[in-house]
């Protein structure tokens, strides 16, 4: 009797879902549509802080925002209420995570050509969302003060995929027991090249920082763009 034969699905289905991913993230780049892809846990802030970046993007760059979760579509009634700018809702259908083919899918309902910079606000989970590439050119982990300074040891591969990590409800810093620098340490024993910057949504503290680093990544793209279509022409 012939054994039970075990399939690993696994590498197939990421495999698909990481070219998937770079072929979205080649035409974003041909386009110039920044995309971001965010996450953190429930409660950390992703909402608040995005909602005070786009009041400062907003008047030089046109932005839009897709919010993931499982149901509701209170994010992003809560951003098109509070920034004016398009917000769609995406529902996972139970799962607690976007891959490239969902977000593709969003950002056709959206209309990602007629944005320089658009936020994906992830899946509320720690693990799920780090493990699907998403297709966006940058991934950015907010971290809050009262989840603890040991999230980047628990939760390890959220951090080592992110280009830029926030740590979020620094006016709380005084409430618990959240050793700064020994965050930052471990984060960058898992990705010395991570920007990191403490934030808070609330005050606004530091959140011009944010917004300069992205206009910056904005203006990057669109310069690479133009020197793609200089070199194509000649």
């Amino acid at each position: 009797m012939e054994k039970v034969r075990t399939i690993v699905l696994a590498k197939s289905v990421f495999a698909d879902n990481d070219q998937d991913a770079q072929m979205l993230r080649e035409h974003l780049n041909e386009k110039g549509v920044l995309l971001v892809n965010v996450m953190s846990s429930p409660g950390a802030g992703k909402t608040t802080t995005l909602i005070s970046l786009i009041q400062r993007l907003k008047v030089k760059f046109r932005v839009g925002v897709m919010e993931a979760d499982i149901e509701s579509n209170v994010d992003a009634v809560t951003v098109a209420e509070k920034t004016h700018c398009p917000s769609i809702q995406l529902h996972t259908g139970g799962m607690c995570h976007l891959d490239a083919d969902m977000t593709r899918q969003g950002l056709q309902g959206l209309g990602a050509e007629n944005f320089d910079l658009i936020f994906l606000e992830n899946v509320g989970n720690l693990v799920c969302p780090a493990e699907y590439d998403t297709g966006a050119q940058l991934n950015m982990t907010i971290l809050s003060v009262p989840e603890g300074d040991d999230k980047p040891l628990k939760y390890p591969l959220i951090y080592e995929k992110c280009g830029l990590v926030l740590i979020n409800k620094m006016d709380t810093l005084a409430y618990f027991d959240f050793d700064l620098e020994r965050c930052k340490e471990s984060i960058r024993a898992r990705n010395p090249k991570a920007e990191i910057i403490p934030i808070s949504a609330k005050t606004g503290e530091n959140l011009d920082s944010v917004a300069h680093y992205f206009q910056r990544a904005i203006d990057n793209l669109k310069e690479d763009v133009k020197c793609q279509n200089r070199t194509t022409k000649s």
